[in-house]
């Protein structure tokens, strides 16, 4: 689904995307786009953020707090850092700044949307084991997220990193290293990408955010997931 309201954007990029076999829903406002994904959730949502009636930026508020995980590829002519972090914070999986290149555009469709696909969709690969951490569960072949038995939602980018880190607990991150899990963002901003990430995840998984005991901060490097602690080493202790 494209949301645009300048009408040869939205034509330029309904045909790049048709021309790669994709069927094509275009809506030129934001309260149509809302309605539009409520009667049928498309694969990928590519939202301008200066639309008439509700913006982007509300659009994308509304989706999220309604619990629709589809991925979200932003469109914007603001570059700021700001602004950029403000549509990640609120669940966008990309972002792009006008004016952009079409072809680019229409990689980071394909990325998205090789990442997002339904497992059935997938040729059989091997199953990915179930990732647990304490009361945490990462279900990389379900793209599923529990802590304690209560499902987690996650975008697309919190569920790369949380799975990344829940494969290696312990492992210290760098913040470098959690940004080529998110792949397009690190030529755009730089580390505070990763910072949102981790505040919008201890906010869903931590029962005190403030005070996490899952996600913990190596200062001045980066991020680890808490390793399970061993009995022995709690015999030792």
């Amino acid at each position: 689904m494209i949301a645009e309201d300048d009408e040869k954007q939205a034509e330029l990029v309904r045909r790049y995307l048709e021309r790669e076999g994709h069927s094509v829903t275009l809506v030129r406002d934001g309260r149509a786009a809302v309605e539009a994904v409520r009667r049928r959730p498309p694969d990928l949502l590519v939202l301008d953020v200066m639309m008439p009636k509700v913006d982007g930026l509300d659009v994308l508020r509304i989706l999220r707090a309604e619990e629709y995980g589809l991925p979200v590829l932003m469109l914007t002519a603001r570059s700021t850092e700001d602004d950029l972090l403000l549509g990640l914070d609120l669940g966008a999986d990309d972002y792009m700044t006008k004016p952009y290149s079409p072809r680019e555009l229409m990689a980071r469709v394909r990325t998205l949307l090789r990442r997002t696909r339904a497992p059935a969709e997938v040729s059989a690969p091997p199953a990915e084991p179930v990732l647990t951490v304490g009361p945490l569960v990462v279900n990389p072949h379900r793209h599923e997220v529990t802590v304690g038995g209560a499902r987690i939602d996650c975008t697309p980018g919190e569920f790369r990193i949380l799975a990344a880190m829940a494969a290696e607990p312990g492992r210290v991150f760098t913040r470098k290293r959690l940004l080529e899990e998110l792949h397009g963002f690190a030529r755009y901003i730089g580390d505070r990408t990763v910072d949102v990430h981790i505040m919008n995840l201890r906010k869903k998984i931590e029962p005190a955010p403030r005070r996490p005991a899952l996600l913990l901060t190596v200062f001045g490097v980066g991020y680890k997931m808490a390793a399970p602690e061993r009995k022995t080493d709690r015999a030792r202790a």
